[in-house]
């Protein structure tokens, strides 16, 4: 896949996650939406923009209407928006091609202007946990995935949201990335002796991370967006970071 410059990349936003100001966040993701500069050709979103999404065949998660009308004017205008299942979101099914938006199954590799990008959620990729890898298959098992959709959207929604309380941002513990120790580490730097990336741009550690490989691809992580805005973009030359914080109390 190739696309043009000039590209943005966005990950765990979290929308709905009652922690840190939701409405807030909302409001600072859309206004990153509709700020993009007309010379933006590609969105990507690296997974878990929603704490929990699942969608019935008939039925989506009621709000997020300014999320998805900016999204909405984004592919309306040209820009190509891309979006990665993260392991929040994981139950997208079709809506989101609706609105005329791409799923990417991780790692993906998008050229952009002449340069090679592994991208993806980062979830589940090199050697984690036994424990994390069983979790992530029942979650995407088709089997348990059509039972789940048996339950009316009432009772499903509050296991998903009452699960979603419990998980590490809801207690507000920060994440510490470990280096070279990291389970996503490995499998970019085993990646990019097998073949030619010049960024690696993953999500879902929650930290601001910034590495050279030892082939010398640059692997990045995206921080999320619970107490300010985080992104990152390439402008034909090289990947720059653009972030805010939240100073609001």
């Amino acid at each position: 896949m190739c696309e043009g410059a000039l590209a943005f990349f966005v990950s765990d936003v979290h929308l709905g996650l009652d922690v840190a100001g939701p409405d807030e966040r909302e409001r600072r993701f859309v206004d990153f939406l509709r700020g993009l500069p007309d010379s933006a050709s590609s969105l990507y979103l690296l997974g878990d923009i929603w704490d929990f999404w699942y969608e019935y065949r008939d039925v989506v998660p009621k709000g997020y209407v300014r999320v998805l009308a900016a999204l909405q004017d984004l592919v309306d205008r040209g820009v190509d928006v891309f979006f990665f299942q993260g392991n929040h979101d994981v139950w997208t099914y079709s809506y989101f091609e609706e609105l005329g938006m791409k799923r990417l199954e991780q790692p993906a590799i998008v050229e952009i202007a002449g340069k090679r990008f592994c991208l993806g959620h980062g979830d589940g990729l090199g050697p984690v946990p036994a424990g994390y890898r069983m979790l992530r298959s029942v979650f995407h098992s088709r089997v348990l995935q059509f039972l789940f959709s048996l339950l009316h959207p009432w009772v499903a929604f509050r296991i998903g949201n009452g699960w979603s309380r419990h998980n590490r941002l809801a207690r507000r513990e920060e994440y510490a990335f470990r280096g070279e120790e990291e389970p996503l580490y490995h499998f970019a730097k085993e990646f990019s002796e097998r073949n030619h990336v010049d960024y690696f741009i993953f999500g879902h550690y929650h930290a601001d991370v910034s590495m050279v490989l030892p082939s010398g691809a640059e692997f990045r992580v995206l921080k999320d967006w619970m107490g300010g805005s985080s992104y990152l973009y390439f402008d034909g030359i090289s990947v720059m970071g653009g972030s805010s914080q939240n100073n609001e109390k």
